[in-house]
């Protein structure tokens, strides 16, 4: 912890005490912590360890909770003190125990954020996922906005840090150049979580407790579909329960592998080179 961040929790804490300290996370130079005060309180503490990168996850977070608690103030935890470098928020007791109608829960609670709309692909202010900045200029076409602002933007980043093999390299350079044979030029515009897998999602003795970590913005709903379908966290229950309220399109499989193309490539830059071989799977699955 730098001497600033110490220095805001200090002074936050106004004579109260810390009592017990647990690391929850620590990623992407940000440290995620559950503190215990001496009050009883039980809040969580994000700060960057060392603030090096120009894009600022934890005040792009800040604003998506703000966002998202004037509309789900339920759903969401509460911010209690932030700044540049420091968020503490309230913690959502959670201890991950599901029971067999938690696709059901979690279906309801997504269609209502999903049926939030707006007049333009976007937000206000650009989102994070995994400390990695999302561009959120508005855009009137979906095409457009997932090509630049989404698939082609971490395809350039892995180029620059790390290219994958050529032949993978070349399939998604078509894909991209070919996108709009491929997915929705303009589906109906929904508010997206924007980093919607099980982490982010907190069960309670067979409850929904919450959603944490927003990185929220204007999309095409089936996108975050397609991310909680591709690490298997939802599986037909999810789909039956959602499809009841908001239809997917019939053509909703022939381009779901496009959408998880996305979450793939950012697990080879975030996370592991492993997941090659799924961004390979995908583009076969993709026939490109």
């Amino acid at each position: 912890m730098n001497n600033l961040v110490e220095s805001q929790i200090n002074k936050f804490l106004c004579g109260r005490e810390i009592i017990e300290r647990k690391v929850l996370s620590k990623a992407f130079n940000i440290q995620c912590e559950k503190v215990i005060l001496d009050t009883n309180q039980t809040l969580i503490f994000k700060y960057y360890i060392n603030k090096i990168q120009k894009f600022n996850s934890i005040i792009s977070e800040t604003k998506s909770l703000n966002f998202f608690s004037i509309k789900f103030s339920y759903l969401f935890p509460s911010i209690i003190f932030s700044s540049d470098n420091l968020l503490i928020m309230d913690y959502i007791i959670n201890n991950n125990i599901k029971k067999n109608n938690y696709q059901e829960l979690l279906s309801k609670e997504i269609i209502k954020i999903h049926s939030v709309s707006n007049e333009k692909f976007g937000f206000d202010f650009d989102s994070q996922i995994g400390g990695l900045r999302q561009p959120n200029k508005f855009n009137t076409n979906w095409v457009s906005f997932y090509r630049d602002n989404r698939l082609n933007m971490i395809f350039e980043i892995i180029n620059k840090t790390n290219p994958m093999p050529n032949p993978i390299n070349k399939k998604i350079e078509t894909l991209i150049k070919n996108l709009d044979n491929f997915i929705p030029h303009n589906p109906k515009i929904s508010l997206l979580h924007g980093d919607l897998w099980d982490g982010n999602i907190l069960f309670n003795d067979g409850k929904l407790a919450g959603l944490i970590d927003p990185g929220g913005y204007f999309g095409h709903n089936e996108l975050e579909i397609a991310y909680l379908t591709w690490f298997k966290f939802v599986d037909q229950k999810f789909i039956n329960n959602y499809s009841n309220i908001i239809n997917l399109d019939n053509s909703y499989y022939e381009y779901e592998a496009i959408y998880q193309l996305y979450f793939s490539l950012l697990n080879v830059h975030l996370w592991s080179r492993d997941y090659i071989k799924d961004v390979e799977d995908l583009l076969y699955s993709i026939r490109i």
